[in-house]
C-alpha cells in the first residue's frame, strides 16, 4: 500500500522544481522544431508520444520499476547492474550524457534529504565512476527507499518526462499554457497503458527503438543556435 510519505516523495521527485536539471534538455525536440517538423500542439503531442512509446515507456519506465524494487530490497549490486544495462541502451551521446547528468543530480539531492545508506552507497558508486548514474535508475532508487511502489514510481517518471518535453515545447513553439496542459493531458491514457505493461517486466524485457528521435539527437549537436543541451 502506498503511504502518505511515499506519495509526498512521488510528488516531490516528479515536480518541475526538483533540481534534476531537466529544464536544460529537449531530447531532440529542438531539432524537430528548427527543421519545421514540430510547429503546433499536434506536432508536440506526436513528439512526446513517440518518446514515451519508443524509449521512455519500454526502457526507462521499466528501469524505474526495477530500481524501485531493488532499492526497497537494499540490492545495490542489482541497481548498479541495471544502471549499466541502461547505459548500454542509450546510443546518442547527448541523450546518454543528459540522463547521466540528471541522474547524478537526482541522487545528490535525494541523498541530501536524509541519511539513507543505500542512496549514499549509490551516490559514492556514481561519483567514483563505478556506475553511470542514469536518471531512471536514480529516480526509481530514491523512490524505492521512500516506500513508493514500482508502478506509481514508473507513473511519476513518465509524467515528469512528458512534462519536461511539453515545457521545452512551450519555449520552442508559439503555444500558450493551456495548449501545454492539453498536450500533457492527452498523454494520460498512454502513460497509464505503458505503466501497466511494466508490471511483469524484467531487465531482459527492456527495449528502445526510436531512430527518428535518435537521429534528431545526433543532428542537434550541429545546430547553428541551441537553447537546450540535448
Amino acid at each position: 500500500m502506498t503511504t502518505d510519505r511515499a506519495l509526498l516523495a512521488l510528488l516531490q521527485f516528479a515536480d518541475g522544481l526538483f533540481p534534476a536539471g531537466g529544464f536544460a534538455h529537449s531530447f531532440g525536440l529542438e531539432t524537430y522544431v528548427q527543421e519545421g517538423r514540430v510547429r503546433d500542439r499536434s506536432g508536440l503531442e506526436a513528439f512526446v508520444a513517440a518518446h514515451l512509446e519508443g524509449s521512455a515507456g519500454p526502457c526507462d519506465a521499466v528501469a524505474v520499476a526495477l530500481a524501485t524494487r531493488r532499492a526497497a530490497a537494499s540490492d545495490v549490486p542489482g541497481i548498479v547492474s541495471l544502471d549499466e544495462r541502461l547505459d548500454a541502451m542509450k546510443c546518442v551521446p547527448e541523450f546518454r550524457a543528459a540522463s547521466r547528468q540528471m541522474g547524478r543530480q537526482t541522487l545528490r539531492a535525494a541523498a541530501a534529504l536524509g541519511d539513507d545508506p543505500v542512496l549514499g552507497e549509490l551516490l559514492h558508486a556514481v561519483d567514483d565512476g563505478l556506475a553511470p548514474g542514469h536518471h531512471a535508475v536514480a529516480f526509481g532508487g530514491a523512490l524505492g527507499r521512500a516506500g513508493a511502489d514500482p508502478e506509481r514510481a514508473a507513473t511519476a517518471y513518465l509524467y515528469a518526462t512528458a512534462a519536461l518535453l511539453v515545457g521545452a515545447g512551450l519555449r520552442l513553439v508559439a503555444l500558450g499554457q493551456i495548449d501545454g496542459q492539453r498536450a500533457l493531458a492527452a498523454m494520460r491514457p498512454r502513460i497509464e497503458r505503458l505503466v501497466a505493461a511494466t508490471a511483469a517486466k524484467t531487465i531482459d524485457d527492456m527495449w528502445s527503438f526510436n531512430p527518428g528521435l535518435e537521429l534528431a539527437g545526433l543532428r542537434h549537436a550541429a545546430l547553428d543556435m541551441r537553447l537546450f543541451r540535448s
